[in-house]
């Protein structure tokens, strides 16, 4: 790329310079400024203008240079049958329940599979139904002003099996309510569209959580198991009965630019939940929840332990938002198939109970190894980092109090937090410290005078941060190994 001007002053200015000194005007003295401003900026940069990364032959939004999670999703063509859920009958007024009318449309659908797969679109309107299953090679498309609509009726939200790796419902003995959307067994799935909506009108939900009378454990809203290649983007998902999106045993996967929206007091409402799952990347999302807005998880207890099946490979970066009763990220507190290699970058969370957490217990096992957590900004958020214990939640009386995590490896920096209320809360376990704690660069603001880092039963090494931590967190034996790891981490210049 470059510039051409053609001024008559430039011409004039360097005429006369060939002859004789003439002062140059004020509109080349700008042009020579701007020029310099961008030439220094091409240095830096390396483009003077961002080009684009195009999946499926439209724009993404993200230039070429930032991170990306798409070299994770394997791109898929397109589909070869595109119809609509009006072909089968669909009612879009808000009131017709179109249960049956999705579930059929997709039935027909799989069919296509082996040809080039499906696509069912979902046009402008507000479509009510319960719960229906995903096929492979499939995409769901919500297009503009388009909204589907959880069904207020249980039926519409069977009961399943509980997942092998919790051993029952997270709140109930015994099964399940499926999710809302719910895919089992898939691969190259792709939900998406143009900011379209999915409302699980999650307040009869809540209701019978806060009136106790909650006979099975609530559903999702997105619930995919056991799949492989698989994107969620550009729509905006709301109301959940429970956790919002849950990959579960699954790989390769993608949210992006995905709003999750809850009321604040909603009660489990969890933005995504990786759960024993591997090469999950999730970025540019927007969170507001009554719970954890992203929390990585590997099963509970003696069942998770038995199942094994851990989560690795995860990328959070770019995201934001809000939870006035939990952590912005955290890790756990079910964590039982164990969790490692988790990178957590370039995160704004405001007005939180916390702001980075890793939960565990005793019974719980597993492990949480190499966890880097780079580029934090925060604002009222009361405990800014805190690892805690001690929750006592236990599936059955099958737990085995002998079995305690292994943590080790946890890397936090480049961390601001403005009028935060309390230092650090470090909590290990007795009989299993949390070892390899590194921090550098992590500046709280707002603290009372008196405020003193907490730390039990653990250890690791700090640089730079204020306020001055724990005598735990000042090992000299740790301190050329985290120095080593948080030296290639890069500060965000913005």
């Amino acid at each position: 790329m470059y510039l051409k001007c053609k001024m008559d002053s430039e011409k004039a200015w360097f005429g006369a310079a060939m002859g004789g000194f003439t002062r140059p005007s004020w509109a080349f003295l700008l042009l020579v400024f701007i020029v310099l401003v961008v030439s220094c900026f091409q240095i830096g940069t390396k483009t003077v203008f961002p080009r684009w990364v195009v999946l499926g032959g439209g724009e993404t939004g993200i230039s070429e240079e930032a991170p990306s999670c798409f070299g994770l999703f394997r791109e898929v063509p397109p589909r070869k049958v595109v119809m609509s859920i009006r072909d089968f009958g669909g009612v879009g007024d808000g009131v017709t329940s179109n249960t049956e009318t999705f579930r059929r449309a997709i039935r027909y659908m799989q069919s296509f599979g082996n040809i080039g797969g499906s696509q069912l679109n979902v046009p402008r309107g507000r479509w009510v139904t319960g719960s229906f299953n995903l096929t492979s090679n499939f995409t769901l498309f919500l297009e503009e002003g388009a909204v589907i609509l959880g069904s207020q009726d249980l039926e519409d939200w069977p009961i399943i099996e509980p997942l092998p790796s919790y051993g029952r419902g997270r709140e109930r003995l015994g099964g399940r309510h499926i999710s809302l959307i719910h895919g089992d067994a898939l691969a190259n799935v792709v939900i998406t569209g143009q900011n379209g909506t999915i409302d699980g009108q999650g307040k009869m939900w809540w209701e019978l959580w806060w009136n106790r009378t909650l006979e099975h454990t609530r559903g999702h809203l997105l619930e995919i198991k056991n799949s492989h290649n698989i994107l969620i983007s550009n729509l905006t998902f709301m109301n959940s009965p429970f956790w919002t999106i849950h990959p579960v045993y699954c790989s390769n996967v993608v949210i992006k630019d995905v709003t999750i929206l809850a009321p604040l007091n909603a009660p489990n409402t969890d933005g995504i939940d990786p759960d024993s799952s591997t090469n999950v990347c999730i970025e540019d999302c927007y969170i507001e929840s009554g719970d954890d807005l992203v929390a990585v998880k590997s099963g509970w207890d003696q069942y998770g332990i038995a199942m094994a099946r851990p989560s690795s490979n995860i990328i959070v970066r770019r995201l934001s938002g809000t939870t006035p009763t939990c952590s912005g990220v955290g890790i756990g507190s079910e964590m039982s198939g164990g969790i490692s290699n988790v990178t957590m970058e370039d995160l704004h969370i405001w007005d939180s109970a916390a702001g980075v957490r890793i939960k565990t217990d005793k019974g719980r096992g597993g492990y949480v190894v190499n966890i880097t957590i780079n580029n934090i900004r925060m604002e009222r958020v009361k405990v800014p980092i805190r690892f805690s214990r001690g929750s006592n939640d236990h599936p059955d009386d099958g737990w085995d109090p002998k079995a305690v995590p292994k943590i080790k490896g946890i890397f936090i920096s480049n961390v601001v937090s403005l009028n935060s209320t309390k230092a650090p809360l470090l909590e290990g376990i007795e009989g299993a410290p949390y070892e390899g704690i590194c921090m550098k660069n992590v500046t709280l603001l707002g603290l009372a005078p008196a405020a003193k880092w907490h730390c039990e039963f653990v250890s690791g090494f700090t640089d730079a941060v204020f306020p001055v931590s724990c005598p735990q967190m000042q090992s000299n034996v740790s301190s050329s190994w985290c120095l080593d790891h948080l030296g290639n981490l890069q500060i965000d210049s913005s």
